[in-house]
């Protein structure tokens, strides 16, 4: 055969992941991925540490959630409208300003060294979160070209959960590990002036990861505001928020997705949270019989194993996504952090902390499988869409304290407020079962919901 009868050959042309000409705006954004999982999982540990130095119960401290949470809840939707009427890069720039503000404010609030102060910093600190997270998702998607959206995005995410580890490490080498080693019952003897000192000096302890993380947002505030970023901001359509939301509140999937990823968030934040918690009451009891606080570190080092199995089965679960459906992989993990919840309540000992880090395994790729489902399918509205998922974080907001309070029900003080006994136990009848594993009653509920969700997805909904 002549050449001259030979097919011409043909070049496809491969779009880059990222191209050289967004490099330096996508590596500032992907840095804010990490920047936030630094937040959330510093802050987890911190129930347990001001429980202790402020002398509080289990649900008093749980407030932390409460008002962490809460700020994702209140200004999603506020966040959401302001990146559509400006742009990606001034709600990331606000988002920055707002998350610098809430770790600063911890210097004032460890002088006055009293427990709302905190509480309105992390309040103003994830707002800025909240901001963040709704800009930079998209924004990243946006930077190159349709086909690899998914890979960009990913690829961004990836650094994640690298921050939420040098959050847990922070917290427990810097924080925990250096806290007064005095427990509650010691604490609450101390005479007033013994108590101030104590307290202030742990307060300090706390304060300066914050202080440090809120300068090193500064920098990325001031990096941001100066390089030029890709203009990207759709503004060929109409804000119309009505009817986005009447589409919204009649989806059944998107209303199933935004219910099953509240109950995805607290599932998460209270296994996470309480942790500590179950660890310290299995090595402080026998046959360990450690210290509080040798305990406490101990069983921080169990959380960390937990994001690193969290961490190590996302990158699984994303490649059995290439043969498994959504929701039934959904529907499969749930399942699976069912069983895992199971054997947290009811094996007393080492056999139920291994079964609560289990958990993370299965949790790994809930929250994007759960986003991704819900929004599929909505075109433009799921730019509003997406901040009700955002919003639906509020579940790690609500349920915490509630499960700070069941562990409260096993805590006995006398008359003066001195702990007698940390972690009581319920009688079932056919077993004696400590009050710490009957609270993880909670995070079950939650799986039996996502479940549902995963079963209702892969028989009605998409797959």
């Amino acid at each position: 055969m002549s050449d001259a009868t030979q097919p011409a050959a043909t070049t496809r042309r491969v779009d880059p992941v990222v191209s050289s000409a967004v490099l330096l705006p996508w590596i500032l954004i992907t840095c804010c991925f990490a920047l936030w999982g630094f937040a959330n999982d510093i802050t987890n540990p911190m129930v347990k540490a001001f429980s202790k130095i402020l002398l509080m119960n289990n649900f008093q401290g749980s407030l932390v959630q409460f008002a962490f949470y809460g700020g994702y809840f209140a200004m999603a939707f506020p966040a959401a409208l302001f990146i559509k009427k400006t742009s990606y890069k001034a709600g990331i720039l606000v988002g920055l300003g707002l998350y610098a503000t809430g770790a600063l404010l911890f210097i004032p609030a460890s002088m006055m060294m009293t427990f709302w102060p905190f509480l309105a910093a992390y309040f103003i600190l994830t707002c800025g979160l909240s901001f963040l997270e709704t800009g930079a998702n998209p924004y990243i998607m946006s930077m190159g070209s349709e086909e690899t959206a998914t890979r960009r995005l990913n690829f961004s995410q990836a650094f994640n959960p690298i921050g939420s580890l040098m959050g847990m490490f922070v917290a427990s080498q810097l924080i925990i590990a250096r806290l007064n080693a005095a427990t509650a019952e010691a604490r609450a003897a101390m005479v007033a002036e013994e108590l101030q000192q104590v307290t202030a000096g742990d307060l300090a302890i706390i304060r300066t990861p914050y202080v440090a993380i809120g300068l090193v947002i500064l920098v990325f505030f001031l990096l941001v505001a100066v390089v030029k970023m890709p203009h990207t901001q759709d503004k060929t359509h109409e804000l119309d928020i009505g009817g986005t939301l009447r589409r919204l509140f009649t989806n059944e999937k998107y209303i199933e997705g935004v219910v099953a990823q509240a109950f995805y968030v607290g599932a998460q934040i209270m296994c996470w949270t309480f942790i500590i918690h179950y660890g310290t009451a299995i090595f402080t009891a026998e046959p360990y019989s450690m210290a509080e606080k040798d305990a406490e570190t101990l069983s921080s080092y169990y959380n960390i194993a937990a994001m690193i199995l969290f961490c190590s089965s996302r990158f699984i679960c994303t490649f059995l996504l290439k043969y498994i459906k959504p929701g039934a992989l959904l529907m499969a993990l749930a399942t699976g952090g069912f069983g895992l919840i199971l054997g947290t309540i009811f094996s007393q000992g080492i056999v139920g902390l291994f079964c609560l880090v289990g958990v993370s395994a299965c949790m790994s790729l809930m929250f994007p499988t759960i986003y991704g489902i819900a929004l599929t399918g909505l075109g433009e509205d799921a730019k509003i869409g997406a901040a009700g998922l955002i919003m639906a974080i509020l579940g790690g907001s609500v349920m915490p304290p509630l499960q700070g309070a069941i562990i409260d029900v096993g805590r006995t003080v006398d008359e003066f407020g001195t702990v007698i006994e940390e972690f009581g136990s319920v009688d079932l009848g056919f077993m004696t079962l400590p009050w710490v594993n009957a609270s993880f009653v909670l995070p079950l509920i939650c799986f039996v919901v996502i479940a549902l969700y995963g079963f209702r997805t892969h028989k009605y909904h998409l797959d």
